[in-house]
């Protein structure tokens, strides 16, 4: 080069690293945006029977009179309409003017019964896997994809959390802006200006919550949540002392389309009956039934809407619970476990909010929050954070369609300067990621290597992708 000729200019490595963020955050959006909008959308759904309706379906309401029929008459109703149906569980009406339900096995179906407690009369049934929540839950899950789904959805999780860490040093107020112009949308603009103005403040407001409610998402994942970070936090079963344990966990008094045991006690095997461990439960003289257990129940403090689940096998146990994962209450730190034994009717062991893992309660008071299960008003803020999620994927996606130049076929990504060292943000991104949730960092691994090996290689994708 002759002293005459210009040195190429080279961007400042600030401007190169926003570049490169913003390129981050454009690809990491043109995957995470349509999941994240069906999150919200069926969000929304679930919200709706969360807060204000049930997960059964919608609220069964009964005439209240001054007293009820037991349980086990209630039960007995239930199985002159399904003689050959099995009771899995039962379920306590949340108030005096609501019905009781029941759980059965019924074929190739998971059968909800509405009953009436005062008169022991039949209601309402319907497939539990077929209700309004199951089906939205089913899609916010896996997109009805099944395993395929559930880590599709794990992947678009991990990259939303790279969307938002991206997306919010992009906007971070620098260069002498204020925080007004990064919290509150420029009213007065027109155009793709105002379109980034309701981006970028919506973005900073909604950061915190969507990065909690995707990391509370991701602790039912298949990979992060089920492999990694629930098993570092599940209840210990070693602190029942001298109280055999099943090969069942917890999880199996999940029933169909919906997940009740709280998240901290899924992975824990469950006691067995048939020994001669425990403290006294039921009381002398009183059977150990649906009826014994109730009682016992209402005894230990449970009240309004618990669950009773029924042994399924000889050496299966009645479980009593209450809980936010339920829908039964609207505080966390009152979650409650009870594990009594079919014969003896002595309680074998407990689990409450006290006896969680630090990450076991910090995730049964964010599930919580994420369910909108804590009261009227955590329904109606997720429905509007639901709402705020799909405007800015929209915004998002206005802001793109507008940049693109008419006609165009290219994605238009977001430019980087002349040598700036693309690799490296990359790098420390993917590594940062897959070190976090594994299934999200190796897909960013193989477009890693994908623009590496072919895409930079090959002009006609390098400009369509650019």
């Amino acid at each position: 080069m002759s002293p005459s000729t210009p040195a190429p200019l080279r961007a400042p490595s600030s401007s190169r690293f926003y570049a490169a963020a913003w390129r981050w955050h454009f690809y990491a959006g043109l995957f995470v945006v349509p999941f994240l909008t069906v999150l919200a959308v069926t969000g929304l759904v679930m919200v709706y029977f969360t807060g204000f309706q049930s997960r059964l379906g919608n609220l069964v309401y009964v005439q209240p009179q001054n007293t009820t029929q037991t349980v086990t008459a209630q039960a007995k109703a239930v199985f002159a309409q399904f003689p050959q149906a099995k009771l899995q569980e039962y379920i306590a009406p949340k108030s005096p003017e609501l019905a009781a339900w029941f759980i059965l096995a019924q074929g190739d179906r998971t059968e909800v019964v509405a009953v009436d407690p005062y008169t022991a009369t039949v209601i309402t049934s319907v497939d539990k896997n077929s209700t309004g929540f199951a089906w939205a839950r089913k899609i916010h899950r896996n997109l009805l994809l099944g395993d395929t789904g559930r880590r599709i959805m794990e992947v678009a999780a991990g990259l939303g959390i790279v969307m938002i860490v991206t997306g919010l040093y992009l906007f971070w107020p620098r260069n002498g802006s204020g925080w007004a112009q990064a919290l509150l949308p420029e009213w007065r603009a027109t155009g793709r200006r105002w379109w980034k103005s309701l981006h970028t403040s919506l973005g900073f407001w909604l950061s915190l919550v969507l990065f909690s409610f995707l990391l509370t998402g991701m602790s039912w994942t298949e990979v992060w949540g089920g492999k990694f970070v629930q098993p570092w936090g599940t209840f210990p079963a070693a602190k029942w002392d001298a109280v055999p344990t099943s090969d069942l966990t917890h999880a199996s008094l999940n029933t169909a389309g919906i997940r009740d045991v709280p998240w901290g006690l899924e992975q824990t095997p469950l006691p067995q009956s048939g020994s001669d461990t425990g403290v006294p439960g039921v009381a002398a003289g009183e059977p150990v039934n649906l009826d014994g257990v109730a009682a016992l129940a209402h005894r230990l403090g449970f009240a309004g809407q618990f669950h009773i689940n029924v042994p399924q096998d000889e050496k299966g146990v009645y479980t009593l619970s209450a809980d936010t994962m339920s829908g039964d209450l609207t505080n966390p730190f009152k979650d409650r476990t009870v594990h009594v034994d079919r014969y003896t009717g002595r309680v074998l062991a407990q689990a409450a909010f006290a006896d969680y893992s630090v990450v076991a309660k910090g995730m049964a008071i964010g599930i919580a929050l994420h369910q909108g299960d804590i009261g009227l008003w955590s329904a109606w803020t997720n429905v509007l954070l639901c709402l705020a999620v799909v405007l800015l994927c929209v915004s998002g996606i206005v802001m793109w369609w507008v940049r693109r130049p008419k006609g165009s076929g290219r994605l238009v990504a977001p430019g980087v300067p002349a040598q700036a060292p693309l690799w490296k943000g990359g790098a420390l991104v993917m590594v940062i990621t897959g070190l976090a949730f594994p299934l999200a960092g190796g897909v960013l691994l193989v477009v890693v290597l994908l623009d590496w090996l072919l895409i930079s290689r090959v002009p006609a994708l390098k400009n369509a992708l650019s």
